[in-house]
């Protein structure tokens, strides 16, 4: 048994962190229903992309929110659920009639839990905006990529995926627990300017004690340390160089035939030319025959795989990190194989209300 079999997750359908959010509260063993758009509500306004992994776990059941017809069995599947999670630009639930007060009022233990980029208060509140616009709000986005260059986009792990759905789902968690002792629902506001901003906590930290300049390319983690970057081979594929402890760093300089005297860890003055020698000797071998060569050291070298090659990964076949060619859920319970579950049938209204009329 899954750690959240029995709670009941009602998911009005989005794009982005809502979705992810959902997937990650099924896997955990959520009973999870999302709430999609019916044809009578007109187009789709979200595609399906990515819903092999992001609608897994959940049965879909179309509605129509601005349908009185509808409303009142969204109310009572909302009334049976023990949390709400939704992605709309504030007020917009309001004004559908399925905001936390109207909700709430039926269900007091109900969390409601929202995430949107600005956050349900503040200047750029109703601003339209994407994961981008968010971290570069936050200070985090600024700190990506070469000095020489614009911040590179993170794809949309930091924003949409990291300081949105994760925090949302961890405010949930604990709203629910609290819940459970209160017997009263709280409201979880997360905001991906939030979210972002707590993920880059320790840069903001780092910078205020000096430790850290706004200036790319120059520091310990953004590719500054020649020692704590990647690098191109001979086969145009490219290496992941971690070592950042000493010892690390010595077992680097071995494989890579240095002498430790040329090369002092930590003379930030000479990091260029060193990393220009790393460069150079990287580039005298394939990929894989570097994995090779590292592989069981200290060095902290692994290959940089595909989004292709990465689930047939030793490792990752081992562990069945992938299942069926994609991700597969984590973290991992004792007594609980990962295994993913495929996307539930959609259900009609009446099938949703009649399936949670029995106590989760």
């Amino acid at each position: 048994m899954q750690p959240l079999a029995g709670l009941r997750i009602l998911e009005f359908d989005g794009l982005g962190p809502v979705t992810f959010a959902g997937m990650m509260l099924a896997d955990l063993g959520a009973e999870v229903l999302r709430l999609t758009r019916s044809a009578s509500a007109g187009p789709a306004v979200f595609d399906q992309v990515g819903g092999a992994v992001l609608h897994r776990g959940r049965s879909a059941v179309p509605v129509d929110l601005k349908s009185a017809a509808d409303r009142d069995g969204v109310l009572a599947l909302a009334a049976s659920a023990d949390a709400v999670i939704e992605g709309f630009r504030p007020g917009v639930m309001e004004r559908l009639g399925y905001g936390p007060e109207a909700l709430q009022a039926a269900n007091p233990r109900l969390v409601f839990g929202r995430v949107t980029g600005w956050g349900q208060q503040g200047p750029l509140a109703d601003q339209v905006g994407h994961d981008l616009n968010y971290i570069g709000l936050s200070g985090v986005l600024h700190a990506m990529g070469p000095g020489d260059r614009p911040p590179a986009p993170p794809l949309n792990l930091v924003g949409d995926y990291g300081g949105g759905a994760m925090l949302l789902v961890v405010g949930v968690l604990a709203a629910l627990v609290e819940a459970r002792a209160t017997g009263r629902g709280r409201v979880v506001d997360a905001a991906m300017t939030d979210g972002s901003a707590l993920l880059g906590g320790l840069f903001h930290a780092l910078r205020a004690q000096g430790l850290w300049s706004d200036r790319r390319g120059v520091n310990l983690l953004d590719g500054g340390a020649p020692f704590y970057r990647c690098y191109a081979c001979r086969d145009g594929g490219f290496v992941a160089v971690g070592a950042l402890e000493p010892r690390f760093y010595a077992a680097l300089l071995a494989g890579l035939a240095i002498d430790p005297a040329e090369a002092p860890q930590h003379d930030v003055a000479a990091w260029p030319a060193l990393a220009a020698r790393f460069e150079a000797a990287f580039l005298t071998r394939d990929r894989d025959a570097w994995a090779s060569l590292f592989s069981g050291t200290e060095a902290c070298v692994t290959p940089v795989l595909s989004l292709a090659e990465a689930p047939d990964h030793p490792h990752n076949r081992a562990r069945r990190t992938f299942q069926d060619g994609l991700p597969a859920p984590a973290p991992r319970f004792d007594g609980v194989p990962p295994a993913a579950q495929a996307a539930g049938a959609d259900l009609s209204l009446p099938q949703a209300l009649a399936a949670w009329s029995v106590p989760g």
